[in-house]
């Protein structure tokens, strides 16, 4: 992203040279006012997306069937809603979306809490739940901040200070309210074909959320305040570490009459962060678990560029058509083998539900504007 703004400089720099070249002739001849170079716009690249995909096979913590020969389903299928802005400006960068989840049936709204069934165990059938999240991470350069090359040597282009937060809503039962910042550093890597691998340690701190299962009075917690119930249902976790990375390459080694296609990822690791019910303590007889490492990925991403394809390289990648593979274990930081929404009785067995592990293809399309 920094080679787009030496670019623009180099070039901003090399028509500052062309424009008093007419006048060095004749110094005997009226001068006239030389214009200063233009200055290089605050926003150096700005790019909005809208997107459709689709999960196939995805999976909600405590929402689940089980099917007429014991077996459980776990998957539920969403249609997602996508914006995304990106911009580069003089000191770094800023990335924001916010998304709009929708769930088939066995992922149900409120005031079922779980499919087919309401809190009084009636039976009931719910519109599929409805979630929007948003994600914001803006970086500072440490060579643009410094003015400086120091950060860059070998394939490290830069390091960065990095901050920002996710915020999510929903209308399932347990009624979920995220709010989470983070922290740290991005160290930037160039790859090939106009490429980048970009890796964060961060801090992360979950301040805020809201579980209804765990709030006192719900009929899923114990009786007792701060000890198996929250009163309020408001969990706050404790901070942790966390890596996120990302990466993105042109398949650039293809015959010319080939070059449509790129590759991309992203994975995120998030410790440890008390109880999945923190502030209450750990306790098996109040169904209070520890939380385990979240790992929430999409390890590859295929990228079609249609637009460049029918329409020719003035038009890369305003039309986009792509196909992901999505892992997320221990979603949300529930121990997928032992969180009370992520296990279920079968059979008089405890076993795990499936609910807190997503593993499924995802594709959809992406429109630049």
């Amino acid at each position: 992203m920094s080679h787009l703004r030496n670019l623009l400089a180099a070039a901003a720099l090399s028509l500052a040279t062309l424009a008093p070249a007419g006048f060095a002739e004749a110094a005997d001849l009226p001068v006239k006012a030389v214009k200063a170079a233009p200055e290089l716009p605050f926003f150096l690249v700005i790019d909005d997306r809208v997107t459709f995909s689709y999960i196939y096979t995805a999976a909600q913590p405590g929402m689940f069937t089980v099917n007429p020969n014991g077996s459980i389903n776990a998957k539920t299928a969403k249609q997602v809603y996508s914006f995304t802005h990106f911009d580069l400006w003089a000191y770094g960068t800023n990335f924001f979306t916010i998304s709009m989840f929708k769930s088939d049936h066995n992922d149900p709204a409120n005031p079922c809490i779980n499919a087919g069934i309401t809190a009084t165990f009636a039976p009931a059938s719910c519109a599929g739940a409805t979630e929007i999240y948003g994600l914001f991470r803006s970086t500072f350069g440490f060579n643009e901040l410094f003015n400086t090359k120091t950060f860059t040597m070998g394939p490290l282009h830069n390091v960065s200070l990095e901050v920002g937060m996710d915020a999510n809503t929903e209308n399932r039962y347990f009624g979920a309210a995220k709010r989470d910042v983070v922290a740290g550093l991005q160290f930037a890597f160039d790859l090939p074909y106009k490429g980048y691998f970009n890796v964060a340690p961060l801090l992360y701190w979950e301040f805020y959320n809201h579980n209804s299962f765990a709030q006192c009075g719900s009929g899923f917690s114990g009786p007792v305040a701060g000890v198996s119930c929250l009163i309020d249902g408001n969990t706050s976790f404790k901070p942790t570490w966390a890596v996120e990375i990302n990466y993105y390459m042109d398949l650039g080694f293809m015959p010319p009459e080939y070059q449509f296609f790129s590759i991309s990822g992203r994975a995120g690791w998030y410790g440890k962060k008390g109880t999945d019910t923190e502030p209450l303590p750990f306790s098996v007889a109040n169904g209070v678990y520890n939380t385990a490492v979240e790992f929430n990925s999409e390890p590859i991403r295929l990228t079609f560029d249609a637009s460049k394809a029918v329409w020719g390289n003035k038009y890369s990648h305003f039309v986009d058509i792509w196909v992901a593979y999505r892992y997320w274990q221990n979603k949300f930081g529930l121990d997928h083998n032992r969180a009370f929404a992520c296990t279920a009785v079968v059979g008089g067995a405890t076993v795990s539900n499936g609910s807190c592990t997503e593993s499924s293809l995802y594709s959809g399309i992406t429109v630049k504007f």
